[in-house]
């Protein structure tokens, strides 16, 4: 499908969840036009929990996308509905090991990593130690144990912007969120100079400058 001609494309976002800001960077890479629907996750108590908001998506989270009728959620399951619909720009490698190898880290991400720093955790966090050093030192503990497997495998691979070609893909648009959330919350990443590396290369590139939080309609003065 040209991406010229994708029909509508609508994103339930907010500026500061690196989840939504996983798809935000592949819907740039991909040169898609899309719509965003901000969802304030913090702002009296948090639009998501909203009964019209639960019927677009019952776990009360974003993002989600809605395209042709189609409403998908989970990030990882959109940027691949994004592959899949439009050929332009490949998110993965063509061949399956490259496919299987970019996945296995984009799960790191997804499923090792953030889970146990997001939103919901924090909040849970504090209501049971009521001490933000501790909660901090929590997230901080987990997202450097999983940075840390992620630095040993992008080791055995030379330097280069991509983690499998010459252009960032589905791993990056996991990666630099991931770093984004470590960053805010103070985590030292000086133990990670591949990451770091990658990083810094993808952030200067316009589709990774478009998705980042403080240029979303929705960002909030810091």
């Amino acid at each position: 499908m040209n991406p010229e001609d994708h029909g509508q494309l609508t994103l339930y976002s907010y500026w500061r969840s690196s989840a939504a800001y996983r798809v935000r960077i592949a819907l740039h890479l991909k040169g898609l036009r899309f719509k965003t629907i901000p969802v304030n996750l913090v702002s009296q108590g948090g639009e998501q929990h909203s009964e019209a908001y639960r019927s677009i998506n019952p776990q009360g989270l974003v993002p989600v996308l809605k395209h042709e009728g189609q409403v998908i959620t989970q990030s990882l399951a959109i940027c691949e509905y994004l592959d899949e619909c439009f050929g332009h720009y490949p998110l993965l490698p063509a061949d399956p090991p490259g496919r299987a190898r970019v996945r296995s880290l984009v799960l790191q991400i997804a499923c090792d990593i953030h889970p146990l720093n997001n939103l919901r955790v924090q909040k849970f966090l504090m209501s049971q130690c009521g001490d933000a050093a501790d909660t901090l030192l929590w997230m901080s503990h987990w997202m450097k144990e999983g940075f840390a497997a992620i630095e040993q495998q992008l080791s055995d691979r030379p330097a280069r912007l991509g983690y499998y070609g010459d252009d960032p893909g589905m791993f990056e648009c996991f990666l630099v969120p991931q770093v984004y959330n470590a960053e805010r919350y103070g985590t030292d990443m000086s133990d990670f100079p591949a990451i770091g590396e990658i990083v810094t290369r993808c952030r200067g590139l316009p589709a990774f400058i478009k998705a980042a939080p403080e240029n979303q309609p929705d960002a909030e003065p810091l």
